[in-house]
């Protein structure tokens, strides 16, 4: 079924003026979202896709193009929640501060939308012109659920791509954030911030994610318009779906297999396609091969069906459980370490509170999952957590004595503090065997009490 130029134009002004809105609205000024505003935002932007879809399938002759929309968007939400680890790989990396990761990843969706528009109108013009296209989409499908089924690289660094190796090295960059300008001056030169290069690193990898969210949908549906739509309405809330889960996303430990079986039943799908349309000349002598197809119904019921039940399991997961407690207590520990006084005082807090609930999960973790604590390449997570805490105590004594030590971009130096806690040990120790030596001084004379500014009053 077309589309008239006029609900084109009408649809596109619509998310233009949804993500104008957001810029507008909820990133010009740097905030952390609380979780009323992420849930209520959130239900906003999938209640706007819900009631297009629920649209498509009234007012479509026999409910294709509503039951096509419902197919690609919910697939291509799957995919754009695995996307978000990703995001949260590549913040983690460029330790962006919380205040600032709004501006981030509305820039991400935006480059996105804007990527996978092109994509999309070549890809309906490769489709329209050659029909083996299908076996080739179907086949990238393949790969990469395959690629998905892979164990993880523990030296995969999604952040340190070529281009943002390239950048490093031609342009002048600090190595500090500025709020949330990407660029500022250091000694009266003009550099780029790290907000630069973590918006460079998250749109390259966009471009990535559509190499195979783009044939996914199209393995679902053919009409360009539907394509359009459900791609944008999945990458729109995704912002806010991001703070509203956070912290669950890993919790997810299955969803790469179940987003790989859906990948593979839609390759799968395209390849059955493309056999039915078949025009190349060494495939059955280049005639259609009378190939069973799968309706859109189904696919729907399908990718459902396997999203439902690799949630469910994810969820119920012991192990799953114990790996989001592990990944999450090492992601806390680590930002927690590089936050300074210029960091909210109750995103600190927030983050070191979440961290100490990890550690009790992972204090009564059964001896079969100690295997997760430590990873290849990596700190050991006992070492640092134990940072972690001395960093805490530090700032705990210092906000006592009503003074700040860790005001500089690096924040508090671990090896000062623990230099000051292995005196204070020293001091100790020897003011112990003072005390119990009585010709160093008389032992029962006390201390001289010690004014506001630690030197000793004498009578």
């Amino acid at each position: 079924m077309s589309v008239s130029p006029l609900i084109w134009i009408i649809t596109v002004l619509v998310i233009i003026g949804l993500l104008a809105f957001d810029y507008i609205f909820h990133v010009r000024k740097a905030h952390i979202p609380t979780l009323r505003e992420a849930a209520v935002w959130s239900a906003i932007y999938l209640g706007i896709a819900l009631v297009f879809g629920v649209i498509l399938w009234f007012f479509t002759p026999g409910h294709e193009m509503g039951t096509e929309y419902f197919a690609g968007y919910i697939t291509e939400k799957a995919l754009s929640v695995d996307n978000l680890f990703v995001f949260l790989v590549i913040m983690s990396a460029f330790r962006v501060p919380r205040e600032d990761q709004q501006k981030v990843l509305l820039f991400g969706i935006t480059f996105a939308i804007i990527a996978r528009t092109g994509m999309i109108a070549g890809g309906a013009a490769i489709i329209d012109n050659f029909s083996w296209a299908f076996y080739f989409f179907g086949l990238i499908l393949l790969l990469t659920a395959g690629n998905m089924l892979k164990p993880e690289d523990d030296d995969k660094d999604e952040a340190n791509n070529f281009v943002i190796r390239i950048a490093k090295k031609l342009l002048p960059t600090t190595d500090h954030y500025d709020g949330d300008k990407l660029f500022t001056h250091v000694d009266g030169q003009r550099m780029m911030t790290p907000m630069l290069l973590v918006m460079v690193a998250i749109g390259g990898t966009d471009i990535l994610f559509a190499l195979d969210s783009i044939p996914a949908i199209f393995g679902l549906t053919q009409n360009t318009y539907i394509v359009f739509t459900a791609t944008v309405f999945s990458l729109l809330g995704l912002r806010q779906l991001y703070f509203l889960i956070d912290g669950l996303l890993d919790r997810l430990v299955y969803l790469s297999y179940g987003l790989a079986a859906i990948l593979a039943f839609i390759g799968v799908k395209l390849i059955l396609h493309a056999l039915h349309e078949n025009e190349l000349p060494f495939i059955n002598d280049g005639q259609p091969v009378p190939v069973v197809e799968v309706t859109t119904t189904l696919s729907l019921s399908v990718i459902i069906g396997i999203l439902a039940f690799t949630i469910v399991a994810s969820l119920t997961s012991r192990r799953g459980r114990a790996k989001a407690a592990v990944s999450s207590a090492r992601r806390d520990a680590d930002s927690y370490l590089q936050m300074t006084y210029t960091s909210f005082e109750e995103e600190r807090e927030r983050i070191f509170r979440r961290m100490l609930e990890n550690e009790q999960t992972i204090a009564n973790l059964p001896p079969k999952y100690q295997d997760l604590l430590e990873e290849r390449d990596q700190k050991p997570l006992t070492e640092l957590l134990r940072e972690a805490h001395l960093v805490a105590d530090k700032r705990s004594a210092d906000r006592e004595k009503g003074v700040r030590t860790d005001t500089s971009p690096e924040g508090l130096e671990l090896a000062a503090i623990r230099a000051a806690g292995d005196a204070d040990s020293t001091a100790q120790d020897a003011a112990l065997g003072a005390d119990t030596n009585p010709g160093s001084r008389g032992s029962h004379e006390p201390d001289a009490p010690a004014d506001v500014d630690g030197q000793r009053n004498h009578p």
